[in-house]
This record gives structure tokens, C-alpha cells and sequence, in this order.
């Protein structure tokens, strides 16, 4: 396959997640947005690794180990808003502040 249609899928992979995280009100959705842009980068690492010999494959498992962090702590967070707000609307966190 060519370059293009990696680099197409990826650029496609990271719109959608952008979007989701600018428009998307509820956490669990963002985080799944945050997932398909940290996606589309790993593919666009292993792609350059691949055509150019470059470390990519290794930065990849580093962006893996990092999106699994995030979604561990993420999570988290999440369950801590749910359990004070009844609820994971993003909006509603403003009511929060101390």
C-alpha cells in the first residue's frame, strides 16, 4: 500500500477524534476520542518507521504505554465525578469548584 493511504487513514482517525473531544459532553466518549487521535498517531509512527527505518515502532509502544495511563487515570476520574455528580456530563463540572 502506499503512503497516501496510511497518512489519509490517520489524518481521517485524528479528525474524528478531535471532534469528539471538542463536541462530546459526556467523559467516557472523550476519553474514546483522546484514544483515536493517540491511534492515529501510532499509525502514523509505524508508517515513517516502516519507509524510513526510523525508530518509530519503539515511540509507538511508548504512546501505547501512555494511553493506557491516561485511560487508567481517566477512568478514574471519571467514576469520582459520577459518584459526587450522579452524573458524567462534562458541563456539569463547573460546580465543583471550591
Amino acid at each position: 500500500m502506499l503512503l497516501n493511504q496510511f497518512l489519509l487513514l490517520s489524518a481521517i482517525l485524528f479528525t474524528i477524534g478531535v471532534y469528539g473531544v471538542i463536541v462530546r459532553k459526556n467523559g467516557v466518549l472523550v476519553l474514546m476520542s483522546i484514544e483515536l487521535v493517540l491511534n492515529a498517531v501510532n499509525i502514523n509512527l509505524i508508517v515513517f518507521s516502516t519507509y524510513w527505518g526510523v525508530a518509530g515502532q519503539v515511540f509507538a509502544l511508548f504512546t501505547i504505554a501512555i494511553a493506557a495511563a491516561e485511560v487508567g487515570v481517566g477512568l478514574a476520574i471519571v467514576l469520582l465525578i459520577y459518584r459526587n455528580l450522579r452524573s458524567v456530563d462534562i458541563d456539569e463540572l463547573d460546580e465543583m469548584k471550591g
